[in-house]
């Protein structure tokens, strides 16, 4: 069989929601491609608890929380191929979506679906990408791939450590090579703010009195075959190395947590659009690219913070992926923009067609720094639609706006999310 309604590509958590709720909504003729051996994707790795609480309501490890999901895949009987990759995604002339996969069952074979729905996650950043010089000895490792060699291949991967960058992964990993019985010295940050949920700073760094240094960057790695050290510094406000602060910490490994990336090459190659401060998809209300029949959700589109909101997105990707098949691919209404304002990052969607627009519009984002005692603004021109005070908004912890559709029907053409500091 090469033919179906809707293809998954991706069997981590949002890959699994979005089918679920694909399934439930009326398509049975549906397909989850994964390329590993395994459902779960990262969560397979990450053997701390805190997933769970908003989906599930109790507290479960990654894999607990993987498990549930595979096991209502196999619940609900919808069919899924392991171990198969999938090489490129295209549009044919009659606007099927040709997706080409290679594996040992199938070999190289291109299937054909109405819709696809994009769930292939991130990476990390490599050290390539940091520009810190200095040679390439052993030792040197990024914080997803050190957590996989502790947690699945229980690797002694270093007994001194230093982690550059306060991403959660590398957060939760100070704790494990802590309890692993390594000394970690430091966890140096470039930004004057930690990347990671301040319940992992606390958790992971407070608990265990590892120093968390803001505004320091490492700027040399000594050792040639194997790691001796690394020199770390302060930077100024441009990020910028300030000569005469270095300090040479003593280690054995350098764990690299700075940031993540969504995988989009598959993205790109089908021509979607790509939204360049997220590095996903530009997406409307319903998740829906640009590309008719190409949605995406989860960690491809932007990177959560927690993966309940994953699945939580994935699931709204499933139903309207499901609608776009059920009423024959058709999109018609008015379009308007979702414009990024003072101290907004990013918002998701980009646009929202107004007449397919649920009667509840998510509008998540991200600030560009810490911000105290602010209001949210949402307006269009001077039409203010909506205000929300906050006593505090971090990088690190996306904000959810909820605006009812009626409140959309007399705008022209955008609406803008902004950052306001409330007036004493």
């Amino acid at each position: 069989m090469n033919k179906y309604d809707l293809i998954v590509i991706g069997g981590g958590p949002a890959g699994m929601a979005a089918a679920l709720a694909a399934k439930k909504a009326g398509i049975d003729d549906l397909l989850i491609i994964e390329r590993d051996n395994v459902f779960g994707g990262i969560l397979n790795q990450c053997i701390h608890n805190g997933f769970g609480l908003h989906t599930f309501k109790e507290e479960l490890t990654g894999p607990e929380y993987a498990e549930r999901y595979a096991d209502m895949v196999i619940q609900q009987n919808i069919p899924f191929e392991l171990e198969t990759m999938v090489l490129s995604l295209e549009t044919t002339t009659d606007a099927m979506k040709a997706v080409t996969v290679i594996s040992s069952k199938r070999g190289v074979q291109t299937l054909y679906a109405k819709a696809v729905i994009l769930a292939m996650g991130c990476r990390e950043r490599p050290r390539g990408a940091l520009n810190i010089p200095g040679f390439r000895p052993q030792g040197v490792y990024t914080a997803g791939t050190a957590q996989k060699l502790v947690n699945l291949q229980g690797v002694k991967i270093g007994k001194q450590v230093v982690i550059l960058g306060s991403g959660d992964i590398g957060l939760i990993m100070a704790r494990r090579m802590t309890l692993e019985g390594a000394k970690v010295s430091a966890v140096a940050e470039l930004m004057p703010y930690s990347s990671g949920l301040k319940r992992n700073i606390v958790q992971c760094l407070d608990d265990y009195g590892i120093p968390l240094l803001l505004s320091h960057t490492v700027v040399d790695i000594k050792g040639k075959e194997k790691l001796e050290g690394v020199y770390i510094a302060k930077v100024d406000e441009k990020c910028q190395p300030i000569p005469g602060t270095e300090v040479y910490y003593p280690c054995d490994t350098l764990l690299l947590s700075c940031g993540l990336i969504p995988e989009n090459e598959l993205t790109v190659g089908a021509g979607v659009m790509i939204d360049p401060r997220t590095n996903g998809a530009y997406v409307n209300e319903s998740l829906q690219t640009n590309v008719n029949g190409v949605f995406a959700c989860g960690n491809v589109l932007h990177v959560h913070d927690l993966v309940d909101f994953v699945s939580e997105e994935s699931q709204r990707a499933g139903e309207n992926a499901a609608r776009f098949i059920l009423n024959g691919g058709s999109e018609s209404g008015k379009t308007i923009e979702v414009k990024a304002g003072n101290g907004v990052r990013y918002t998701v969607p980009c646009r929202i067609n107004i007449d397919n627009a649920p009667e509840l519009t998510h509008i998540r984002f991200r600030v560009t720094g810490v911000y105290k005692n602010v209001s949210i603004i949402l307006k269009s021109g001077d039409t203010e639609l909506m205000r929300k005070r906050s006593q505090i908004l971090v990088p690190s912890e996306m904000v959810d706006l909820i605006i009812q559709k009626n409140k959309l029907s007399d705008i022209d053409d955008t609406i803008e999310v902004f950052v306001e500091e409330v007036q004493k």
